[in-house]
């Protein structure tokens, strides 16, 4: 295992810019690992990680999300947002309902050495199948 250099805050808020942006999966580590918290699933290395954002953002949903608040450390960052849009495929077991949706979204990085590292993704879940029920 490789020592890591963790972020100043700045750094950290470069990196989360850019990343946040378009989700940019070059700011992923080759080897980073994404924590789906809902469905206990681990994506593991980038073109993993980023099958999933387009899966989610482009294939059940046609959808972005929206920031509510960030918080950003060294090394660190925290995003509370909700994604917004359509829900065009299946998702979480429920066929495509063309309904729009709000879905409460934090996640949890680890940027270190100029990279997303980690993340712990925190879905609910419960207020998607509400809204398409």
């Amino acid at each position: 295992m490789s020592i890591q250099e963790t972020q100043s805050v700045e750094e950290t808020r470069q990196v989360m810019e850019a990343y946040a942006a378009e989700h940019d999966t070059s700011l992923i580590a080759p080897d980073a690992i994404f924590h789906d918290i809902a469905s206990g699933q681990d994506y593991i290395g980038r073109e993993a990680i980023a099958g999933m954002l387009h899966y989610v953002y482009h294939v059940a949903f046609q959808a972005g999300a929206e920031e509510v608040r960030s918080t950003i450390g060294d090394g660190a960052a925290v995003l509370e947002a909700v994604i917004v849009g359509t829900h065009i495929g299946e998702f979480a077991g429920v066929p495509a309902t063309g309904r729009e949706v709000r879905i409460p979204l934090v996640v949890s990085y680890r940027i270190a050495d100029g990279y997303v590292q980690e993340a712990s993704v925190y879905l609910l879940v419960s207020t998607f199948l509400q809204q398409v029920a």
